[in-house]
């Protein structure tokens, strides 16, 4: 009697197991289960494993499905903590779970609209802010609304940080008392070692009236109003993102770029570590090795004594997170990183005081400096070679700020203001001559229309000659070789803004270069890339990703018109950022204000070859055009993901998802303003897109 009951109830437990939901299928090194809430399966909502075990912090990140149900994959081995994040809901309950385990949650629906809104992206709550009516700019004065907002967006705030996330839209109360909220204001941007760079910015605004929209902005939140929009949670290809971060650098650092691989071969230092370039902030370049999940870093040189430094930059006001303290010290002022195909690590890189040797002056035998000497530049250029551990400063005669290799190895930047600067790697590495193996061009562009540079030229200032060419004063700020014909683009900072192209860049006495000027409702683009049919990409602070084919241009391309920009409008499409608008703003696009764009010429992300792809700067995203379409891959944790460059690597091809990736950096000046906190510390960024939201 008694082995016939054991036998009932085994059948019947039996029974109850098959009626039931299967568990979500994983490997030993995956976390899986399902997000569940009072209604059901919850789709499209983050689950977050986060580790303090390993040698840095590790977080990866995962989209649910459409019944509810996430995989974390290929966790290294250690104790995690497991929760969801989605919009609607407030985070559910915190699990510690290893890798190998199933953890199903519970999620919570946000108790009101205001409580939901805290985990919004920025940009929800920045859109609240009121733009000044066009009428408000009257015809003849300096500055009208789309030049208003060039300086809000791309040209001034949001181009060092992100604004509209917690730290921005509140007043802290550590700014001391004050009659009102426009005083407070003023007091903000004067704190730390930016503030002089934060009160010349408002400076050049009508300054009472720009204090007096943000104090408007953050007096309403504090009353209570919430953002006019909501976001949606992520749909299709968005669920299949997987994103990996590690912290590096310091807590006091911030980080401009972050480099993996060479652009033209993403294969190159597969598997191997990311370096950093910490602008301004501190000469240590950090580095996340991937494999080890380990953080480290080295210093990076200089190579007078007398190389300014960031240290020199007074504290005008106290800063509410660092007091009197000078956090920034950098002398080498790197900024931007790029690999060779040999795995060096090329920086653009002050190495010394901004005047420059005699070389590049009047009076040298230098073939560039006979055409255009050149007295000062700011910043130059190094090289790291990660086996010898050697660094090599290079001294150039003009600025750098953005770099890229062309397929002849010759290294091309931005940054030199009137003139296009390269450097010949090949001849560099072996002689050691940075003088011989540098050149540098004005950008002359053929306004006389016959088709050739000219002896001489007509200055910015003066008229068109029809006898001669023009020099234009729009200097490159991205730089992007074109793989199609050879020939150098790049944008201009401004408005409306330029892309721009130079063709025999490495003759001094031949390249001629050509501006086209975003047409209306679009207007400055910022960071730019260009695809493999020579196609140019770029952000503009209208809240657009814009295209230029100049293989669209139906008239001449020369002629007394070519300085101004406007001979192709033909040759460019604008897309719509995702977002909401400026409330009350009656213009296209977007409130976002992409700091650069980057082209995935190699498919290294898996969506396709010379896919466009921006930093979605106030969005905590990656925006990647997919056909017509921008999706976003969102980093939902910690809040306030900023990356300012990006660039994609394939590990191993055969393996498919798990060996791509894009990989970049947060990139805000002010790391102490994400979710983190004071302490918090920049981190890496691995964007990887399975073809399922379950695939592991």
């Amino acid at each position: 009697m008694r082995k016939h009951l054991l036998s009932s109830v085994a059948i019947l437990l039996a029974l109850s197991a098959c009626s039931s939901e299967p568990q979500v299928a994983i490997d030993a090194d995956d976390i899986g289960g399902v997000v569940t809430g009072p209604k059901g399966p919850e789709a499209g909502v983050w689950v977050i494993a986060e580790t303090m075990d390993l040698p840095t912090r590790f977080r990866r990140t995962v989209v649910t499905d459409d019944q509810g149900r996430y995989v974390v994959p290929d966790l290294p081995s250690a104790n995690y903590t497991v929760w969801a994040r989605g919009y609607g809901l407030v985070d559910s309950a915190k699990t510690t779970s290893a890798p190998g385990k199933h953890v199903n949650i519970t999620a919570t629906v946000a108790p009101d609209a205001a409580t939901a809104a805290q985990i919004y992206p920025a940009i929800y709550w920045y859109s609240m802010m009121k733009i000044p009516a066009k009428e408000e700019f009257p015809v003849g004065k300096a500055m009208d609304q789309g030049q208003w907002l060039d300086v809000v967006k791309t040209d001034g705030c949001v181009t060092c940080h992100q604004l509209g996330n917690k730290a921005t839209r509140t007043l802290s109360p550590e700014l001391g008392e004050f009659e009102n909220s426009s005083d407070a204001w003023m007091r903000r941007v004067m704190s730390g070692q930016a503030g002089s760079n934060m009160a010349n910015t408002i400076g050049r605004f009508d300054a009472a009236r720009m204090l007096g929209q943000f104090a408007d902005w953050t007096d309403r939140i504090a009353k209570g109003e919430l953002p006019h929009a909501q976001p949606e949670r992520p749909q299709g290809l968005e669920r299949n993102a997987v994103i990996t971060q590690w912290d590096y650098s310091r807590d006091t650092a911030y980080l401009h770029d972050a480099i993996s691989t060479d652009k033209r071969n993403p294969t190159v230092n597969a598997y191997g570590p990311v370096y950093g370039a910490t602008e301004l902030s501190t000469d240590m370049i950090p580095v996340v090795d991937p494999k080890t999940h380990t953080a480290s870093e080295f210093l990076a040189p200089v190579r007078d004594e007398n190389t300014p430094s960031a240290s020199e930059a007074a504290v005008m006001m106290p800063s509410v997170f660092h007091g009197e303290a000078q956090i920034w010290d950098s002398k080498a002022n790197l900024h931007n990183p790029m690999l060779d195909g040999e795995a060096r690590v090329w920086f653009t890189h002050r190495v010394r005081a901004p005047e420059n040797p005699a070389f590049c002056q009047k009076g040298s035998n230098h073939p560039s400096a006979k055409m255009f000497p050149t007295e000062r530049a700011g910043r130059h250029l190094s090289v790291y070679d990660p086996k010898t551990k050697d660094f090599k400063l290079i001294d150039t005669c003009y600025s750098t700020h953005h770099l890229q290799f062309d397929k002849n190895d010759i290294l091309w930047t931005s940054g030199g203001g009137q003139v296009l600067g390269w450097l010949d790697k090949k001849k560099f590495l072996e002689t050691g001559d940075a003088a011989a193996s540098q050149g540098w061009t004005p950008l002359i562009v053929d306004t006389n229309g016959n088709g050739v540079r000219d002896e001489g030229y007509v200055e910015p200032d003066q008229p068109v000659d029809p006898k001669k060419d023009k020099r234009v004063l729009a200097g490159y700020y991205g730089v992007a070789p074109n793989p199609a014909d050879g020939s150098i683009w790049g944008s201009a900072l401004g408005y409306p803004g330029y892309v721009m192209r130079t063709q025999d860049a490495t003759d001094p006495t031949k390249a001629l270069a050509e501006i086209y000027a975003v047409p209306a409702p679009g207007y400055s683009p910022r960071g730019m890339d260009i695809d493999k049919n020579g196609v140019v990409w770029a952000p503009l602070a209208s809240g657009h990703l814009a295209s230029f084919d100049r293989r669209k241009c139906k008239g001449p391309l020369n002629g007394p018109e070519a300085a101004t920009g406007k001979l192709c409008p033909e040759g460019w499409t604008l897309y719509p950022f995702p977002g909401p608008q400026f409330a009350g703003l009656d213009a296209p696009g977007s409130a976002e204000s992409s700091y650069y764009t980057w082209v995935d010429q190699h498919n290294t992300l898996g969506l396709g070859e010379d896919v466009p792809m921006a930093t979605g700067n106030l969005q905590d995203s990656l925006i990647v055009k997919v056909d017509d379409k921008l999706i976003q891959l969102r980093v939902p944790y910690p809040l306030g993901f900023y990356m300012k460059g990006l660039d994609g690597r394939i590990d191993d091809a055969a393996i498919g998802w798990k060996g791509r990736g894009i990989w970049a950096t947060t990139g805000d000046r002010t790391p102490m303003h994400s979710e983190d906190g004071k302490g918090g510390k920049p981190r890496v960024a691995h964007f990887q897109m399975r073809p399922d939201p379950l695939a592991h």
